[in-house]
């Protein structure tokens, strides 16, 4: 029927030297797989697999490493794999297609995942409450698009008659809506914790394979299954595999259907003939870590993180974000660089009232946690001018921020003459030869025209592809020339 791969987690055995292994999947800004396989390399020593399916990498790591899991800065949502079909053939009608999903419910390895599951269960932020419930808006219609032309649908059911559209499905969600509360960035001591929580939460929590008639008191737990597709050639659509797939999973484990309130949230990840299913491991999407007080463009923590792991920061490195709205970027890079020095700026004097805010927000936790991370020396945050900066020629080494796209903010016609003169400024104050800049931008086509005018100050190295909010956008890694900048040079 399929080429199935045993990705579910291994047991290693029952002695007590030996550890149980997990194979997690993340979820990772489009376009930035290469850069969160790397950081899981670097942070966790395992070796992870690209998925065919954009925005998704595969890793294998011992169960006693799922604190450090929840501390990566580039993974957006994580789930335990219970097994991975790599050419599952679907039957061609859709009743021999949903029966097949049906009965694969009993033939998968559920018992290793579990039980990772349930180790996982004091590590996880719990989901922020909203003002309401069903305000989230990852089924937009801007966001079908996955970057290839793929329509990508997010369905949960969790009954065979009962079915609701998932508004949680993969945390592919790009810009954040002011309003929006957060958890912010855990620093050591909580990953000292959430060790300690790890060795206790198995006893603590109800054993998700055991059965009601075992005892009395166990607790019947609450589910969804949660499905998402992509790919045109299925004789299904989402809402039907979830339905059917998760009416068989209630009759496999007797567990109760709930859409919202939900223990265990079943993931049925369709790509073309690949599927993969697993147990979901975080309730809402890691990005939301840092920031606390939102704007109408609050760029994702995990982006964020990319675009300043691209320009490949070292110590000493003077970066600046002369466009921060509410600091995403500049905050990213003094948590996780802390030997460089960040510079960040806006000439909205809202968006800078906002990104101070979050840098208090979290120099406030860390005191109160007495952490060793410390974030008030290599951080600052100063209204300007993007055309006209008050610093010195020569005198930075990295430029990361995030450009106007024209959409909510600004416009594209302005574009045409802001895009210019920000790159000729940039060219300025940047070092000749070494200097380096980041830039994340939907207006592709000014931004390339205008790039093509200074071509004799920045040269471009690599262009990343990438979703946000549903807008096709690029990443640009530009290098700067040893050619002296000419001021007041006319660009059109």
């Amino acid at each position: 029927m399929a080429e199935a791969e045993a990705a579910g987690p291994d047991a290693a055995g029952d002695g007590a030297g030996e550890e149980r292994l997990a194979v997690i999947g993340a979820t990772v800004p489009t376009g930035f797989e290469a850069m969160a396989a790397a950081e899981v390399q670097e942070k966790l020593g395992s070796a992870s697999r690209i998925s065919r399916d954009r925005g998704k990498i595969y890793f294998e790591v011992p169960a006693h490493s799922l604190p450090e899991v929840h501390q990566l800065r580039s993974v957006d949502n994580l789930f335990v794999v219970v097994q991975e079909f790599k050419d599952y053939q679907f039957k061609e009608t859709k009743e021999d297609a949903l029966k097949d999903l049906e009965d694969l419910v009993k033939k998968l390895p559920w018992d290793d995942p579990l039980k990772i599951w349930e180790l996982n269960n004091g590590l996880k932020k719990k989901k922020t409450k909203r003002k309401k419930q069903n305000v989230q808006q990852t089924a937009s219609k801007g966001e079908l698009q996955d970057g290839t032309g793929e329509e990508k649908e997010h369905r949960a059911a969790g009954g065979q008659e009962d079915c609701t559209t998932n508004m949680a499905g993969d945390g592919q969600s790009g810009e954040e809506m002011q309003g929006d509360a957060s958890q912010n960035e855990e620093d050591d001591n909580e990953l000292s914790e959430a060790k300690n929580e790890l060795h206790a939460s198995s006893g603590a929590e109800t054993k998700a394979g055991e059965d009601k008639k075992d005892g009395g008191d166990v607790k019947v737990l609450k589910f969804r299954v949660t499905c998402n597709r992509a790919g045109d050639k299925h004789s299904f659509t989402s809402n039907e595999a979830a339905r059917d797939f998760g009416g068989a999973v209630q009759e496999h484990f007797q567990w109760k259907a709930d859409m919202t309130n939900f223990d265990v949230e079943v993931l049925l990840n369709i790509h073309n003939n690949e599927v993969v299913v697993g147990i979901a491991l975080t309730e809402e999407s890691l990005h939301r870590r840092n920031i606390t007080h939102f704007g109408p463009t609050t760029l994702r923590s995990t982006l964020a993180y990319g675009m300043l792991r691209l320009c490949d920061p070292q110590p000493t490195d003077i970066i600046i974000d002369p466009m921060c709205g509410t600091g995403a970027i500049p905050i990213e890079g003094a948590m996780e660089w802390p030997g460089c020095f960040h510079v960040a700026g806006d000439n909205n004097p809202q968006a800078v009232k906002r990104a101070a805010s979050n840098i208090c927000s979290l120099l406030k936790k860390n005191e109160s946690k007495e952490s060793s991370a410390s974030l008030g020396a290599p951080l600052d945050i100063v209204q300007w001018d993007i055309c006209n900066l008050p610093l010195r020629t020569g005198s930075v080494d990295v430029i990361v921020t995030d450009m106007p796209f024209g959409k909510r903010i600004g416009s594209k016609k302005k574009n045409w003459d802001l895009y210019p003169a920000c790159l000729m400024e940039m060219g300025r104050i940047c070092t000749p030869g070494t200097g380096r800049a980041v830039l994340l931008t939907q207006d592709k086509k000014c931004f390339i025209k205008a790039l093509s005018r200074l071509g004799h100050i920045w040269r471009k190295s690599h262009t990343v592809w990438v979703n946000v909010g549903g807008l096709h956008a690029a990443v640009y890694l530009l290098k700067r020339t040893w050619e002296r900048v000419e001021e007041n040079k006319s660009f059109w």
